[in-house]
Formats: structure tokens, sequence, C-alpha cells
């Protein structure tokens, strides 16, 4: 519909609340958004999330990317975003994932497996 439409749009949290960041790789830090928000709880990480952020940073390290610049490479695949909203708190945040435009592209492979694990 965008396409056809001649209309862009924006990805909202494409980092998932912060999930999809280095910070949950060892679990839930005390200072977390997860033990402070109604909308990211712990419970909801606990629940199987870390196992999957483990399993897509593997991937994201393959690729020579962190798991941040991979979720942003993913989020702006195929050119049907105009950009994505990465809310990040902090300047170096900024630079860190704009690096995620100098990455390849995601292959087919990647794609599979990145499904694959979010089923």
């Amino acid at each position: 519909m965008l396409e056809h439409e001649g209309i862009g749009s924006i990805s909202f949290c494409p980092l998932a609340q912060g999930l999809l960041t280095d910070k949950y790789l060892h679990g839930i830090p005390k200072d977390s958004r997860a033990t402070k928000s109604r909308f990211l709880t712990e419970d909801s990480v606990k629940n199987a999330a870390l196992d999957k952020i483990a399993a897509l940073n593997e991937i994201a390290q393959r690729r020579g990317q962190t798991l941040a610049q991979m979720a942003v490479r993913w989020n702006l695949r195929g050119g049907k975003l105009t950009s994505v909203l990465i809310g990040a708190s902090r300047p170096q945040q900024i630079a860190e994932n704009v690096k995620a435009l100098d990455g390849p592209d995601l292959t087919a492979e990647e794609l599979a497996e990145i499904d694959k694990i979010l089923a």
C-alpha cells in the first residue's frame, strides 16, 4: 500500500524498547527499562525472550555487527521504510546505530534464521 500510494513509513521502537541491544544479553540489569516500565516487564523479558536475544546476537556477531545494528538493518531491509526511530538516550548510541547502514544487506539465509528464532 505504501508503495502504491507513494508514501513513506517510519518504524517505531525498532530496538524493542532496548531488548535488541546488548543491554539484556546477560540478564536483566537492575537499572533497565524492564525493571521500571509497565510496558516492558521483567516477566516479559524472562519468558524465552532472553534466549531469542542471545540467538539473534549470534547472527549479528557473525555479520560483524552489534545486535542493535542488525535490528536497524532488518527494519530497513527492502527499502520499504523511510526511517526508523531509534530513541537513543546518549549520543554514542546514535553514532553506533547509524553504523548499521555500513553493514551488508541481510542474506536470505540470515532472514530465514531470524524468522525461525522469532517464530
